[in-house]
């Protein structure tokens, strides 16, 4: 049994009383919680806009399809990252092209995002790896000197700041997740912030159907217009429910994170044959989603044993990403996969162990967890 799990969703009475008022009333979708829930998240993140969508994913996919993006398009994604940062791009017609990852971080390697750029490209999507974020004004400069849009993939980045500002509102537009192990839940579900207020308006016309206007705006029952092609990305008023509660909770989530992350990284300096990825503090203020330890070249190939040993010692942990995206079946057999091009995006996607660090747990978690890592390393591996 797990006692010490990697992701848990901090879900309380809270939480559960305000999706009970929603079931107690007529209005399941189109309702004012997902207005609030965005005004909250705008409120957290200093957006000047926010909306609400069905998922990260979904809310990527959108803000592409808006930009209409299709065949003979191009956008630089890191090859570091979940694979729905490529199938957002993937989904529009449009190719993903990959870059490498910086071996200290894990982000994107800007050095290599300039000599990516051709005639095609429109845009360069950035993810903040693990919550540590990407330092977006070296990507800002290369992005407005090409004319590209700039998306920012903030799934893993919810309390993420550069230079004092949030993740997200460097680029155009910034998508965030509230999977149930992230920072923050709604059981499922995205947002997307930004400071465009007519890309916002398109982006909230889209996510519903293209319909010109929304229930309370409709003067006769049912009787509407469609001015658009869009989709069904409309985020529930029972997740936004959820949403607002977990708001309110952020400050403490967060807090908790860095004590943790802090406590493990601490008890895993200098132990030999890993190395902890960074999570700076300074103008690059990391969100903490997790603690990763890149093994040694000796323990690398034992990777699949430390996670079962871990596992059988009552220890969650994770692999963040199990490969780097180009070498996914579907995107190695589509496009090619050239080994040299994403070394330390494989090196990292072979080698590294993402350990829990969520509020969840405490300092003691975080004493057990290395003592027991390192008891694994010191004995039959």
């Amino acid at each position: 049994m797990i006692r010490i799990p990697f992701g848990y969703p901090m879900i309380g009475e809270n939480e559960r009383n305000a999706v009970l008022d929603v079931l107690q009333g007529a209005t399941l979708v189109h309702g004012p919680k997902a207005t609030e829930f965005e005004q909250a998240f705008a409120q957290f993140t200093a957006a000047p806009y926010a909306v609400s969508v069905s998922s990260c994913t979904a809310g990527m996919h959108l803000v592409y399809f808006s930009l209409g993006y299709g065949p003979g398009d191009e956008v630089i994604v890191p090859a570091q990252t979940h694979i729905a940062t490529a199938h957002a791009v993937e989904l529009t017609g449009a190719r993903p092209v990959f870059v490498d990852a910086e071996p200290e971080s894990g982000n994107i390697d800007i050095d290599q995002i300039e000599a990516m750029i051709t005639s095609r490209t429109r845009a360069i999507a950035v993810v903040h790896y693990l919550g540590v974020p990407v330092d977006m004004p070296a990507v800002v400069e290369i992005a407005r000197r090409h004319n590209l849009f700039l998306l920012e993939d903030c799934a893993l980045s919810l309390g993420a700041k550069v230079d004092g500002i949030h993740t997200g509102l460097h680029g155009d537009v910034g998508v965030f997740s509230f999977y149930p192990v992230k920072h923050i839940t709604t059981a499922e579900g995205g947002m997307i912030i930004l400071r465009d207020g007519e890309l916002a308006a398109k982006l909230k016309l889209k996510k519903a159907f293209g319909v010109d206007r929304t229930h309370g705006e409709r003067k006769v029952p049912g009787v509407y217009d469609t001015v658009t092609l869009g989709f069904n990305y409309r985020m529930s008023e029972i997740h936004a429910a959820i949403g607002i509660e977990q708001v309110k909770k952020l400050p403490g989530f967060l807090a908790q994170r860095a004590k943790n992350h802090q406590a493990l990284s601490e008890a895993l300096t200098d132990v030999p044959r890993l190395r902890v990825l960074p999570a700076p503090m300074n103008r690059l203020l990391s969100s903490h989603y997790c603690l990763s330890v890149v093994l040694g070249d000796d323990l690398a190939p034992l990777r699949p044993e430390i996670l079962t040993a871990l596992a059988e010692r009552g220890i969650g942990a994770s692999v963040y990403y199990p490969q780097p995206v180009p070498r996914m079946t579907y995107y190695r057999e589509k496009y090619g996969y050239e080994a040299s091009r994403f070394p330390h995006a494989a090196r990292i996607s072979d080698a590294s162990i993402a350990l829990p660090v969520g509020p969840h747990l405490n300092t003691n978690d975080m004493v057990e967890i290395a003592s027991n890592l390192k008891d694994i390393i010191k004995g039959e591996y």
